[in-house]
This record gives C-alpha cells, sequence and structure tokens, in this order.
C-alpha cells in the first residue's frame, strides 16, 4: 500500500513558516559574489554541484535526498550521494523547503566534512529561487542555510506576481529561436524574477532561472546555459537514480569511491546519446527542489550505483 505524508499542516505551523521565509529572505544576496562570476568563460570555476529529492513510485513518504558534484567546464561526475529518507512533512505549495530542504542540507554537511575538496562551488537547484509566492523558493533558502551561491532551474513557470503560461507567454516561447536565447520573467510588481531561457538549440520548452543566492541573474543564466548538453542542465540531469520498487532501506548511505585529491582528476561517467538522453520526471511541476509542484510522486528507476567519489570508467 502507497504511504503517505500528514495532511496540510495547521495555519499556526504556516504562519511560522512564513515568518521564518521572511526573515530568511532578507539575507539573500542576489549580486555576483565570486570573481568567477564576473569572469565571461567563468575562469576560476571547477566545481558545480546539483541537488533533488526524488520520491519512490507511489510512495510520497520514501525518497532519495541527493547531492551531486561535476568538474567544470568537463562536466564530469565526481561525487555522488544519495541517501534514503523519510518525508514527515506534507508537500504544501510555497513550503517546499520545509518538506525536503533538511535533507539537502546534510547532504552539503557531509560533502563539507568528509570530501570538503570536492565542494561545489555553486548549486544548481531543481526549482525556485526568488522566483517564488514570498520571494524566497527552496533555491534561496538552501543557499542561505549553507552560504553556497544556488540557482532556481525550473522547468515549469511558478505562476506569482501575475505571471502566467497564457497564450501571451507562449508566443514569447515561440520567439526563442535558438540556445541561450531568452526573456525576463516581469511580475505585475514591475519586478524581474527570472529569465526564460532556451537552453538548447533543440529544446520546445524553456527552463526558468531565477536567483538563489550569492549569484547575479546574468552569471545564473550564463551558466545554466553552459552546463546543458540537453534541455537540463547536467548538474540536475545526472542526479542518481533510485529505486522503483520497494525495499530499498530507509536511511542507508550508499556510494561509490572514486576520485580524491590528488588522483588525477574525474573519469567521464557514461553520457546518454543526444537522440535518446535520459528522462528526468515526467509529468509534475517541480520535479525537483522548489517549483511549487503538484505533489505527485515521479517514477524512479532501480539505483544504479551510489555514490561517493570515484575513478574508473563505469561499465
Amino acid at each position: 500500500m502507497a504511504r503517505e505524508a500528514v495532511g496540510r499542516p495547521p495555519e499556526e505551523t504556516l504562519s511560522l513558516w512564513k515568518r521564518e521565509q521572511a526573515l530568511l529572505r532578507a539575507r539573500v544576496v542576489t549580486r555576483d559574489t565570486e570573481a568567477w562570476q564576473r569572469d565571461p568563460g567563468f575562469s576560476g570555476l571547477r566545481r558545480v554541484g546539483g541537488v533533488d529529492v526524488s520520491f519512490v513510485k507511489g510512495d510520497s513518504v520514501s525518497a532519495c535526498a541527493s547531492l551531486v558534484v561535476l568538474s567544470y567546464p568537463e562536466l564530469e561526475v565526481v561525487y555522488e550521494d544519495c541517501h534514503m529518507v523519510s518525508l514527515t512533512a506534507p508537500y504544501v505549495s510555497g513550503f517546499l523547503a520545509f518538506r525536503e530542504l533538511p535533507f539537502l542540507v546534510d547532504a552539503v554537511q557531509r560533502l563539507r566534512e568528509e570530501e570538503p575538496q570536492l565542494m561545489p562551488q555553486v548549486l544548481l537547484v531543481d526549482g525556485n529561487g526568488v522566483l517564488h509566492h514570498q520571494g524566497f523558493g527552496v533555491a534561496c533558502h538552501l543557499g542561505v542555510l549553507t552560504g553556497l551561491p544556488c540557482i532556481g532551474v525550473a522547468k515549469k513557470l511558478l505562476q506569482v506576481d501575475g505571471l502566467e503560461n497564457n497564450a501571451r507567454h507562449k508566443e514569447k516561447i515561440r520567439l526563442l529561436q535558438a540556445g541561450g536565447d531568452t526573456f525576463p520573467l516581469m511580475g505585475d510588481s514591475g519586478a524581474i524574477l527570472g529569465m526564460a531561457l532556451k537552453s538548447h538549440d533543440h529544446s520546445t520548452k524553456p527552463l526558468y532561472v531565477s536567483v538563489g543566492h550569492k549569484v547575479s541573474l546574468e552569471a545564473a543564466v550564463r551558466l545554466t546555459r553552459s552546463c546543458c548538453r540537453f534541455r537540463i542542465p547536467e548538474p540536475v540531469r545526472q542526479e542518481p537514480e533510485v529505486a522503483e520498487t520497494r525495499g530499498v532501506p530507509q536511511g542507508r548511505l550508499r556510494r561509490a569511491h572514486g576520485v580524491r585529491a590528488g588522483s588525477g582528476g574525474p573519469q567521464p561517467r557514461p553520457q546518454n546519446t543526444p537522440e535518446s538522453p535520459r528522462p528526468r520526471h515526467p509529468g509534475g511541476e517541480g520535479q525537483g527542489l522548489g517549483l511549487e509542484r503538484s505533489g505527485a510522486p515521479r517514477r524512479l528507476r532501480p539505483p544504479a550505483s551510489c555514490f561517493r567519489p570515484r575513478n574508473g570508467n563505469q561499465p
């Protein structure tokens, strides 16, 4: 029988969550803070990370909290961490961070303590940053709590501040011709909350990029584009896969050992062909962190090998 998280929290809890978002929102930095962010070629950037929480099919409680680190500009996986967890907080639109974020903060902290030389210099979050109901999506929340630059990369438009996926918006999408083309997401307030980005020449759907923390929107868009071999940026696309079937032990941390300091660099991870990129989280708005999705569990696949730094080519 599928397991479901508890129902909607009481209004007092939601009020506390809103208060915390408002307090932490004041700490968000929306400008470039690192020299590599201002460099046209991102000189000095060596490692980019991606985070996600993925659900076991038919179970909205069992999930895999994952953190992946790739070398830059090679975009080769150097570190993976997949930790099976049990989610107890329900999904509530606008408050996804309170359901999933603690496990992602834990993953960053494990890496910081155990493999500090592999810490990413920036995290791409499968969700939203300032493009959010309270202007404080999960990419902002994660950035403030970890101190890392974070970028929100959502697959669907979160309709806030008058932004709508209407005929006018779809016409703007149609006018995006080549990979790298963008248009601003300006709300009724007059604020530019993010950018719609055509991330690949052959992509028909844009990504919605927004500032999370310690990076400008311009740098966030450029970096997201540079990380795209397909529509989805590699730090998000390469997140570990977890079991579609039941029986994966809760709380089990499984990692494959490999690259360490002085080991000669990362080894390539097998890539999907351009004709068949790995499918990721079909359906459901949000499809990861931050973008306020419908709450439906996502279809997942069996684990390959998880996940610590590794050497050697994969079979």
